[in-house]
């Protein structure tokens, strides 16, 4: 085992949903197998959900399938979801351990007051750098290798709101530049800007994280940590 930084190109240990697993689990959300042989999880008020998808990937983000879809709605016995968020294998799961813990300790997983300079906020705070064209909605690592931004989206991001102007959140990282990217992540519209705000900070935390298989394409660009 390895500790290494950055965490945001160290990949997922080719364990993610392994770990997401164990986080739902911890948190009490219960876990069944589907007819479409992807993992679901819900959580105990049934207002938040998570679907490991692989299996049954309907569509990919840059090249690479979606691994995780995690879900909210206004209440347990609405049919619609309020907002979706989608994962690549390849994001760290120590980033989406986070995430899903503030979704599981919100309140109202389906309303969010922060604005969209929250997140960039997050990213400035570990020293990343907001655009020079639009410093209140994107940034990069200081290596330009990840980059999250307010974009419009692609097709079948599924959100409550329909309209079709809206804007939702993008990260990503292309560790060599051209060639294919690490792992990608999409929020739709509706998607509280404070939880892509804890997404981004766990993103860029400077902390080193443990892994055993280290990422192809990012091995140039990370640091082996010793830790006592």
């Amino acid at each position: 085992m390895r500790w290494v930084t950055p965490r945001h190109l160290a990949g997922d240990d080719d364990v993610l949903a392994e770990r997401i697993g164990d986080t739902l689990t911890a948190l009490g959300w219960r876990m069944w197998p589907t007819a479409r042989d992807t993992l679901l999880y819900v959580s105990p008020d049934a207002l938040r959900g998570a679907e490991w998808i692989l299996a049954a990937s309907p569509f990919t983000l840059g090249g690479l399938s979606v691994a995780l879809q995690i879900s909210a709605r206004p209440d347990a016995a609405s049919a619609v979801v309020q907002w979706n968020a989608y994962f690549t294998t390849g994001v760290p799961h120590e980033v989406l351990h986070d995430f899903l813990l503030a979704l599981d300790a919100g309140a109202a997983p389906d309303t969010g007051f922060e604005e969209p300079e929250a997140v960039v906020a997050a990213l400035r705070a570990q020293g990343w750098i907001p655009d020079a064209d639009r410093p209140r909605t994107a940034a990069t690592d200081p290596g330009f290798a990840s980059h999250v931004s307010l974009e419009m989206l692609p097709d079948l991001i599924a959100d409550a709101d329909l309209r079709e102007d809206l804007l939702g959140w993008q990260a990503w990282a292309e560790p060599i530049f051209g060639a294919p990217y690490l792992w990608c992540a999409n929020f739709s519209p509706s998607v509280p800007n404070e939880l892509v705000a804890v997404f981004a900070a766990s993103l860029a935390s400077p902390a080193p994280v443990a892994r055993h298989r280290l990422p192809q394409s990012a091995m140039k660009r990370l640091t082996i940590v010793n830790r006592a």
